[in-house]
């Protein structure tokens, strides 16, 4: 099927909607709610990746909906003689609008920002329960080359 879809860089006024879409994942386990307690925490973050040189937050929309999002960072790193990266994350697609190509044009217009900006490797994670993103991301040509380790740190207590 085909969807009209526009990727941009998300605004503040996007922030409910990329809100309820991370809130309906319930594979990542990562806390997202609707509750308005948890507003100025996003808007927080928002404003974080807003001010970087180094974050962009896109939007793919369709019929005026946010119904897919992704965020990219840059990071210079020492190794491969200063080689340039761009790390994809926080990927997510409404679940009405997966397997329509929504997906699939976001990751593109990622690496599309990639080859304008000079990046030589792009790189990703993805739970280790989502089988069928795995599958999705090695269509697109991302091939599993490492095993990802996270740790949770405790709050510091100010």
């Amino acid at each position: 099927m085909d969807t009209s879809l526009t990727v941009r860089d998300a605004t503040r006024d996007d922030l409910p909607s990329l809100i309820r879409l991370f809130a309906e994942d319930s594979v990542g386990g990562h806390g997202d709610t609707t509750d308005p307690v948890a507003l100025p925490q996003y808007e927080s973050a928002f404003t974080a990746i807003e001010e970087s040189p180094n974050d962009l937050l896109f939007v793919g929309v369709v019929e005026g909906d946010v119904v897919a999002t992704a965020q990219v960072t840059f990071i210079t790193s020492l190794t491969g003689r200063g080689t340039r990266r761009m790390a994809i994350e926080a990927v997510q697609t409404r679940a009405d609008m997966r397997g329509k190509g929504v997906g699939s044009r976001l990751i593109i217009h990622c690496l599309d920002v990639a080859r304008e900006r000079g990046i030589t490797l792009v790189q990703l994670t993805s739970n280790a329960k989502r089988a069928d993103a795995h599958r999705f991301y090695q269509r697109l040509g991302f091939e599993k080359t490492h095993a990802g380790f996270k740790m949770r740190l405790d709050h510091a207590s100010t």
